[in-house]
């Protein structure tokens, strides 16, 4: 995929206020482009990536394995960048929000706290593999965790970056207790635009020339 004259040049200049560091390059490449989609230069130290996670999400996306995510704005933010590798929707845990279902309630009642995490709860019922995204709710996040903890759900990759105050960190470090491939931002930093980069990096990666 071809930079646009302005990215490559805010990368090189990223890249010159960076100087040397230790992080590996296709790591590198997932966090320069979140950096450059943030101004946050303190993402650098933030990031963890499980080992392999890189190339599990390289993988997924060139097995169009499906992409889903918590809120439209990150479904927004990696359209164009999916559709250029042939994707044709991304699902969207708001679009999966439960009506009467007894049986999903049931399986939730302790985790759909908010809208998004009912929407995820009910997505992990129509998708078993993949990548799944969470940029902005924790409680999304806590409700994938418990799926992935309960065997409903075998996650290809999951990004879980939400933002935030209340319980952001205690999502991810529930996400960090379970073993998937997984890229995360310690702390309470994160958000939409964070989880939209990540995915555009990796799609970058997983096809360079597209």
């Amino acid at each position: 995929m071809n930079l646009h004259p302005i990215t490559a040049e805010s990368f090189a200049i990223i890249d010159q206020e960076i100087g040397p560091h230790s992080r590996p390059p296709q790591d590198y490449v997932v966090i320069r482009r979140a950096i450059h989609a943030t101004a946050d230069f303190e993402l650098l130290d933030l990031f963890e990536f499980s080992p392999g996670a890189v190339d599990a999400g390289i993988m997924a996306l060139q097995q169009r394995l499906p992409v889903m995510v918590d809120v439209r704005m990150v479904a927004m933010g990696i359209a164009s960048t999916l559709k250029a590798l042939g994707y044709d929707q991304i699902p969207c845990a708001l679009d999966f929000v439960p009506g009467d279902d007894p049986t999903l309630e049931t399986q939730g009642s302790k985790l759909a706290t908010t809208r998004t995490a009912a929407g995820m709860l009910a997505l992990t019922q129509h998708y078993a593999t993949g990548i799944f995204v969470v940029g902005n709710a924790p409680t999304a996040l806590l409700a994938l965790v418990e799926q992935i903890r309960l065997g409903q759900v075998q996650p290809a990759l999951v990004v879980g970056v939400p933002v935030g105050f209340v319980a952001v960190e205690e999502a991810k470090q529930a996400l960090a207790a379970v073993d998937v491939p997984q890229i995360q931002v310690r702390g309470r930093k994160g958000g939409s635009a964070v989880a939209a980069a990540i995915i555009n990096a990796l799609a970058y990666l997983a096809c360079p020339n597209k």
